[in-house]
């Protein structure tokens, strides 16, 4: 326990701390370039335990590694301008936009940067995800067969984009929890128009459709002390029958089972390209009160693609990735999605810590990928404090040809820090809930 909690803390702080640096590393390389006097580069917040100056810029680190910081010359706009070149407010607006943007900027190249390196060393992905969404299996009383949806169909269209992959479906109906979604599906020689309402679940309230995907049903863990591995089920096959059925998801293999119950099966696999038969008697899982032979199906693809392919991907990957959070955000101002999809610092540590955990360096990295991708999104929002405000105030002064005056600026940032605290707030409760979920439970 004490170690994990460990892990968590140095990881949040290793990760948080990379990405916030990066950040203002940006602001503080723009700001250099266009002569702004940069005062302070700090790694970390509050007391100054060691560093250097070189120029107008104290280069420090400080004593709360979890950040960083840059200071500029008359940057608050509060402060009174006294016509210094080197000020911040002295330079054209298009430069100090250029400088509130390099912020978010670099964060969102280090974010495709990261990327490329983890999908050319491990791009490690479900085997449906590129495919066409072909649904393998309806769970029963599901979203699904309320509406309809049966094994075989392909989707061929949802909210308006054609030809789909499982990749391209499944951000639209998780953010759709009970919200109506138009489905174009492909049943044989017809074409028919469906609408399916995804159904919350989990602490996140995510929508959930109730199909699974078809997949080929490779074997990718076998329990020894069960019936499938003491009949000599192996790690690499593949099952393709259930006595004599086509199966294409472990959905409709378990549905099989609840029927046979503890008669004998015969499964139909493929080893080495030759096709073989075992026969099993599932047994009966009390925990579950359900019939199971052993085995788990959950293949994944894992390849290294060469810099120009992992590029391309990193790119499209982050581009859906930045779109599916301005879906999320505008989503929660219409309250169509819980808020409780946010995630804080807590959260950010918790999962920082299971990456670090993991075999390799790669899930870390993919981790910091999107961490650094949803600050310079996140930053981007034109809320004033944030480099989006900032940037929102600087067009409005442009059209107006005229500066804010410094009383309506002063009362605009007091109330947005406000509302950021507030905000701030929510979103750590919602993470101590995720956490604790017996507090959540007591709580309501």
């Amino acid at each position: 326990m004490a170690t994990n909690f460990l892990y968590a803390i140095v990881s949040m702080v290793v990760v948080l701390g990379i990405m916030i640096v990066v950040h203002e590393l940006g602001h503080f390389l723009a700001a250099k370039f266009f002569g702004v006097r940069v005062e302070t580069f700090s790694v970390g917040f509050g007391k100054r335990l060691l560093g250097f100056r070189r120029g107008d810029t104290d280069y420090r680190i400080s004593l709360l590694p979890l950040g960083g910081y840059v200071k500029m010359a008359g940057e608050n706009p509060m402060e009174e301008r006294t016509g210094d070149p080197g000020e911040f407010m002295s330079h054209p607006r298009w430069q100090r936009l250029i400088i509130g943007l390099a912020g978010p900027a670099m964060n969102i190249i280090l974010a495709v940067g990261l990327l490329t390196v983890v999908f050319m060393f491990h791009y490690e992905h479900p085997i449906f995800s590129d495919q066409p969404a072909v649904i393998g299996f309806v769970l029963d009383n599901s979203a699904s067969e309320k509406a309809g949806l049966q094994a075989g169909d392909r989707i061929t269209k949802i909210g308006g984009m054609e030809n789909p992959t499982w990749e391209d479906v499944y951000p639209k109906v998780m953010l759709s929890p009970n919200q109506p979604v138009n489905l174009t599906i492909q049943r044989g020689n017809e074409t028919l128009e469906k609408t399916i309402t995804p159904e919350p679940i989990g602490q996140e309230q995510m929508g959930n459709p109730g199909w699974v995907p078809q997949q080929p049903m490779k074997v990718t863990y076998v329990e020894p002390d069960m019936p499938a591995g003491k009949a000599g089920l192996q790690a690499g096959d593949e099952i393709i029958e259930l006595d004599g059925v086509p199966v294409n998801s472990t959905g409709a293999f378990k549905r099989r089972l609840q029927q046979t119950k503890d008669k004998e099966v015969e499964i139909s696999l493929l080893r080495n390209g030759q096709q073989q038969t075992i026969k099993v008697i599932p047994v009966l899982d009390k925990e579950h009160n359900d019939y199971r032979v052993g085995y788990l199906s959950e293949p994944q693809h894992v390849d290294k693609l060469p810099f120009a392919a992992a590029l391309a991907k990193s790119v499209d990957q982050n581009k859906k990735n930045s779109f599916l959070i301005l879906e999320l955000v505008k989503k929660m101002i219409q309250r169509k999605v819980s808020i409780k999809q946010m995630e804080g610092p807590i959260r950010i540590a918790q999962v920082s810590g299971e990456a670090a955990r993991q075999d390799g360096w790669t899930p870390l990295l993919g981790l910091m990928a999107a961490i650094s991708l949803n600050l310079g999104i996140f930053n981007l929002f034109p809320i004033p404090i944030l480099d989006g405000g900032l940037i929102l105030l600087l067009l409005i002064e442009s059209l107006m040809r005229r500066d804010i005056s410094q009383r309506v600026k002063e009362r605009i940032y007091q109330a947005a820090f406000v509302c950021l605290v507030l905000f701030a707030g929510l979103v750590i409760f919602n993470d101590v809930m995720k956490v604790l979920p017996g507090l959540a439970r007591h709580i309501q």
